[in-house]
């Protein structure tokens, strides 16, 4: 048996590689696949909740100009950069779209030099050293004047202790604009550290430009009902993996129980807007490993990533600036491009052009800030 490249495969290195991918699937809660006990129980400790088009929850849909400015994006230098895709396949359309502005887009250097921080989610530290992370989404913004960086924030602890983290990382960044120009972006639980954040210390908020959920899990996942942080802990005897258990709290904070009730009981500040880019892939973009968690999560509604509902994705009075055609690793973690075994074997749906989605991120926010702060 050969691979692509005519290199022999090696059993040993083949069941080192399902074991990886036995424990990542783990760690992404997608143990008890099989149960038959509903992953929303019933229960009256909940806040009274009601599900209504975006329109009547007082969040704003501008997916016609982010389509505009993503696409203007792959067009010009999306065939230079890992993954490329077409814009009609790196987008999915829900329902009636809004059209596009019609206007230009900018692609040139940016004049309010923004700096993107990206919260990561549960366990980035336990396997980032395994991913072998490149540096080609950096290198790629910083041609136009855009930066980024990840703060440390703790694999397994709680929302509450990840948010003063993520306040301590941003109160000792140097200013380097006279206007705030920070966009916190929370990948999956990275949102819910963020958003406890920026209501709990509110000496960050005059930083911050824009907060940005990324396949973020706003309301929780049922998925966290059936898991438990012991199962999460697992993450820790991951190679190379330099995390903790921390305080212990990460499943407990993704449960929607918990997040519905933290969302029904603070209120979020209106310093800076707020934007959810949401996971909505076509059921052939969901990696193999992801299927189980996939088909489970459907018992309560098949539109979800394989991780997370995508209504649950929406941050309350945001704007929804894109459906995208990804499942919730193909997102953020490029598992397939640094262990191209385990991208073949398991996470076969792992190609998202990430690059060419930042900038047009950082683009669509620019253009959002200058207009506003030209407006009377």
């Amino acid at each position: 048996m050969r691979t692509t490249s005519d290199k022999p495969l090696h059993w040993p290195q083949i069941y080192r590689s399902l074991g990886m991918a036995a424990t990542l699937a783990t760690a992404s809660m997608m143990l008890n696949a099989c149960s038959t006990t509903p992953l929303s129980p019933y229960s009256e400790d909940t806040p009274p909740l009601i599900l209504v088009p975006a329109s009547k929850a007082d969040v704003e849909d501008k997916r016609g100009r982010f389509r505009e400015i993503f696409c203007a994006v792959l067009e010009a230098h999306g065939q230079a950069l890992p993954d490329y895709r077409s814009c009609d396949q790196a987008l999915t359309r829900v329902g009636t779209e809004p059209e596009g502005t019609g206007e230009s887009v900018e692609l040139g250097a940016s004049e309010l030099e923004l700096m993107a921080v990206l919260v990561p989610g549960v366990g980035w530290d336990c396997f980032s050293n395994w991913m072998a992370k490149d540096d080609i989404a950096e290198r790629h913004i910083s041609q136009y004047g855009y930066d980024m960086v990840i703060p440390k924030v703790d694999a397994m602890s709680s929302s509450t202790t990840n948010a003063r983290q993520v306040r301590d990382a941003i109160m000792a960044m140097e200013m380097t604009s006279s206007e705030p120009n920070l966009v916190l972006i929370g990948y999956s639980k990275g949102t819910p550290d963020i958003l406890e954040a920026v209501v709990s210390y509110p000496e960050i908020r005059g930083r911050i430009a824009a907060v940005i959920a990324a396949a973020g899990a706003v309301g929780g996942s049922p998925l966290a009902n059936d898991a438990t942080q012991s199962q999460l802990d697992l993450l820790k005897y991951w190679p190379d993996a330099e995390c903790a258990s921390g305080d212990g709290g990460a499943v407990e904070s993704l449960r929607p129980a918990t997040r519905k009730a933290w969302l029904a009981n603070n209120s979020l500040p209106n310093d800076f807007p707020y934007y959810s880019l949401v996971t909505y892939p076509h059921p052939d973009r969901i990696s193999s490993v992801l299927s189980s968690s996939y088909n489970k999560l459907s018992r309560v509604d098949a539109r979800n990533d394989s991780q997370v509902l995508f209504y649950d994705q929406v941050i309350p009075g945001s704007a929804l600036i894109a459906y995208v055609n990804a499942d919730h690793w193909a997102l953020s973690v490029p598992i397939a491009r640094t262990h191209s075994m385990i991208g073949s074997m398991f996470v076969d749906q792992n190609d998202y052009p990430r690059e060419a989605l930042l900038e047009a991120v950082l683009r669509f926010v620019e253009e959002e800030l200058m207009m506003s702060r030209k407006s009377p």
